[in-house]
């Protein structure tokens, strides 16, 4: 068969070219996305007369035979050294399978808007999955913030100790990030979850097909609005890879914290040795190759986002071929997000923590120095008056290496006559959590009323997104 092109063409393509520039190599992993959109522009041309009934129960089971073709991966490839990409390729083994009947398929329609169509089918799909990754990670998360009970460990700014905290409030941090982290995937969805087929190459078909066919197949909330948008629309590649990165951040920063938590400087927590490997020179090691492969991997999920915004900013309306060139950045993407959720739920729950090492470095450095200026204020000291006092009580407890509950009374009451025995229990390590009582605070109640409503969210979000999806339509 000759290319899906050729009629107006006289000289053959240069044989190097014609390689270079096909996407067939790449694009054969839309082979089941291909077969779903061909089917539904299948029903809409017969529902225009195009195809008779027996015609299309013949055209849609010729299709449903290729499909099998899309575990065989990338033999499929050299399988068929002249196909073009996987439209041209389909259009291939349809004629192979159901004889010149195959070449009615592409009555109406153009690759622009096929391809537009298998990328949102195939981003869609990524992020189901992706969503449902961040559901199993995020249920890890709040099993290990529910197995550390009341478990302090220090919290820190500027890297530098700050304030004890629960280590469920640690935890249930990345928590709040995961979730904000879905509902961006969610509102992606959403937003892209319309069906460009019928919108031909950039004008709209030439046929009275009925595009709310496709679309219904499909599982689209409905066709897209404008066919030049719809035909060069990549925005929903755009802000899926956007939200992956996003979403890399936030591992990357899980990872850098537990590959420092677990040197001997800081002691908090053994790394699993099912997840770590060790050195083929020193014979003590055990590194953190996880944590430290999600930190770079998290690089390549920003590279993906910056590729196809820098790929799209200067085209054109409508469809150009620089668009082929937007399909390796989300399939990288999807591919790299589903590897990290692969072992990171795992991972998570395979994690200890030195909760002896964490309770003594919460207890040292002068941690409790907010709550001793927030004790001055309950006695009507001006907070900035509080906080001079105590930095000077904090001075002399560095001078004389002791920590503020370590100071004498008499010491104390030369910074200030509020000083009182009661100071030492306000400064006690559970006053210090729980004098943070407002909702996201860190005192014991707040975080575990915090720790059951996480529970609650998991639960009612356990059911898979494209099924809450499908109940709306």
């Amino acid at each position: 068969m000759s290319k899906m092109w050729a009629g107006r063409f006289r000289e053959p393509l240069d044989s190097v070219f014609e390689q270079w520039q096909r996407s067939f190599p790449f694009d054969w992993r839309l082979l089941p996305q291909e077969i779903a959109a061909s089917s539904a522009h299948a029903r809409m041309i017969a529902a225009a007369g195009i195809l008779t009934k027996s015609e299309l129960v013949t055209m849609l089971d010729g299709l449903a035979a290729v499909i099998p073709q899309a575990t065989a991966g990338s033999a499929i490839v050299a399988s068929s050294p002249e196909a073009e990409d996987i439209h041209h390729f389909v259009e291939l083994e349809l004629t192979k399978a159901i004889g010149s009947l195959a070449l009615k398929l592409h009555t109406g329609r153009s690759r622009n808007e096929q391809i537009a169509t298998d990328m949102r089918l195939f981003v869609r799909d990524a992020i189901d999955r992706t969503v449902e990754g961040l559901h199993d990670w995020c249920g890890a998360l709040v099993e290990l913030a529910t197995a550390a009970g009341d478990a302090v460990m220090p919290s820190y700014t500027h890297l530098q100790r700050a304030e004890p905290v629960l280590v469920a409030h640690w935890l249930l941090a990345y928590v709040s990030m995961i979730e904000r982290d879905s509902s961006r995937l969610a509102d992606c969805r959403k937003r892209m979850n319309l069906c460009p087929l019928g919108s031909g190459a950039v004008a709209g078909a030439t046929l009275a097909l009925d595009r709310s066919i496709a679309a219904q197949a499909l599982g689209f909330d409905g066709p897209t609005a404008n066919s030049m948008d719809a035909t060069s629309d990549r925005d929903f590649a755009i802000e899926f890879t956007q939200a992956l990165a996003t979403l890399g951040i936030h591992i990357s920063r899980f990872a850098e914290e537990l590959t420092l938590h677990s040197t001997a400087e800081f002691g908090f927590l053994d790394l699993p040795e099912a997840f770590s490997t060790g050195s083929s020179a020193m014979p003590q090691k055990k590194n953190p190759d996880l944590t430290e492969l999600i930190r770079g991997k998290s690089g390549r999920l920003l590279g993906a986002a910056t590729t196809l915004a820098t790929l799209i900013k200067g085209l054109p309306l409508a469809y150009n071929k620089d668009l082929q060139e937007g399909q390796e950045p989300v399939f990288d993407a999807a591919d790299t997000i589903d590897g990290i959720l692969s072992v990171l739920p795992a991972f998570t729950r395979a994690l200890r923590f030195r909760f002896d090492r964490m309770l003594v470095a919460s207890q040292s450095g002068y941690l409790n120095a907010m709550a001793a200026a927030t004790y001055l204020t309950h006695k009507g000291v001006p907070f900035r008056k509080a906080h001079e006092k105590v930095g000077n009580a904090v001075r002399l407890g560095l001078e004389t290496r002791r920590e503020l509950n370590e100071l004498t009374l008499d010491e104390l009451r030369g910074f200030g006559e509020e000083f009182a025995e009661d100071f030492f229990s306000a400064v006690s390590l559970e006053a210090t959590l729980d004098c943070h009582d407002v909702i996201g605070g860190t005192a014991r109640h707040r975080v575990s009323a915090a720790l059951e409503d996480a529970r609650r969210r998991i639960a009612s979000g356990s059911e898979p997104l494209a099924e809450k999806s499908a109940k709306l339509v």
